[in-house]
């Protein structure tokens, strides 16, 4: 889809390549990007040893099975070859090695397009399901909410699999758009991702992150402005286990006036080795008067050997704005939330349990999509069971 701008909305966006020390400058080219040594800064949490060689030059020619789409009437779904016209219309430049090695290896893209002014109630589900580890693969996928339209989509990883992907949003003038990546790995699965949107004029935009799965998984999520009055809201909810890496690096880049954006993120940690890394990146450019953005990372830490990195960034170029602010927080159970529920005869082990939903409730809520609610309430308490319960 092509944005097409008056010379008055067209001014008022800032389109020159990002100059902040947030996020690198782009290519397409494979060779602009070097291999990482884990001293640069995107990557310096990152367990490359533990990426099968996905930023180094192991080939991504595994087979992926065809990803399974339900989609209501209205919607139309194609896989298309590697050269389409909608490949490249979020504006998605590769930041990294692996974003540019997926770009170029991905032999088919997958289009989901919800028409201009069209309100599709039921979400919009992809599942993709790894059947092996061996060869790692990398796909592509467009979703494009044509204006004043209204949807969800869905991206669901299941399985065992070494994936390289790009996702590509782009999100129509007054359009309305949810999407949720559910990444569900089996133990042994790897899994680095990136997620590109294009926000339009009075668009809106959510994006949820929720991450159980896998042995290291790693996702960039960026977002872009293509007209004043546009909302970004990014949520995540993640659950790392013993030995578990899950890294999420977020940036959003105000480069239009009167945007808005919110990033809230929630992790919990059980068992010996497990990490997880949030870093929230926001630029407001000198253009990006009257802007308001907020982010925030919550951490609780449920046994002992556990890390959890929290790295939240602003970078400000004009003051001309309604507010910018973050927070970051990383801590145990919360004594005495667990001494009044104790108090009151609930028992340990229920204390607990009813500590960490609420921790997470509240994310849950804003998600606003009732059928994942209570499929998520469920994800959590399978977590809990495995170790944290177990332990008292």
């Amino acid at each position: 889809m092509t944005v097409t701008e008056t010379p008055a909305v067209a001014e008022a966006i800032e389109t020159t390549k990002v100059s902040s020390h947030l996020h690198p400058e782009g290519s397409f080219r494979v060779e602009d990007h070097p291999v990482p040594t884990g001293r640069e800064e995107i990557w310096r949490f990152t367990p490359l040893k533990r990426l099968r060689g996905l930023h180094q030059e192991t080939a991504l020619t595994g087979d992926t099975d065809t990803p399974v789409v339900t989609a209501p009437d209205g919607v139309v779904a194609e896989l298309l070859g590697a050269d389409n016209a909608v490949k490249g219309t979020s504006g998605f430049v590769p930041n990294d090695r692996i974003s540019a090695r997926a770009w170029e290896a991905a032999a088919r893209t997958l289009s989901l397009r919800i028409p201009t002014e069209a309100v599709v109630e039921e979400p919009i589900v992809v599942t993709l399901t790894g059947t092996g580890t061996e060869d790692a693969s990398a796909t592509h996928a467009v979703v494009t909410a044509e204006p004043h339209s209204k949807a969800t989509v869905v991206f669901r990883f299941e399985g065992s699999m070494t994936l390289a992907d790009n996702v590509e949003i782009v999100v129509g003038d007054g359009a309305q758009l949810t999407v949720v990546n559910i990444d569900d790995w089996a133990d042994d699965a790897v899994h680095v991702g990136h997620r590109h949107a294009q926000v339009g004029r009075d668009a809106t935009f959510r994006h949820v992150d929720v991450t159980f799965g896998g042995d290291v998984v790693r996702h960039d999520t960026t977002a872009e402005y293509a007209g004043p009055g546009g909302s970004v809201e990014m949520l995540g909810l993640y659950f790392a286990d013993a030995g578990q890496h899950i890294e999420h690096r977020l940036f959003v880049d105000h480069n239009a006036p009167n945007t808005e954006s919110n990033v809230v993120y929630k992790g919990a940690l059980q068992g010996e080795g497990a990490h997880t890394v949030w870093v929230g990146n926001v630029l407001i450019r000198k253009v990006a008067e009257g802007i308001e953005t907020y982010e925030e990372n919550r951490n609780l830490v449920l046994t002992d050997g556990c890390q959890a990195d929290s790295v939240p960034n602003l970078e400000i170029e004009t003051g001309e704005i309604a507010g910018a602010g973050h927070a970051s927080a990383t801590g145990r159970f919360d004594d005495e939330q667990l001494f009044y529920l104790r108090s009151r005869g609930v028992e340990e082990n229920e204390a607990r349990r009813l500590v960490v939903h609420g921790f997470f409730n509240d994310l849950i809520r804003r998600i606003q999509v009732p059928a994942l609610e209570e499929e998520l309430v469920a994800t959590v308490e399978a977590e809990l069971a495995k170790n944290v319960l177990k332990a008292f």
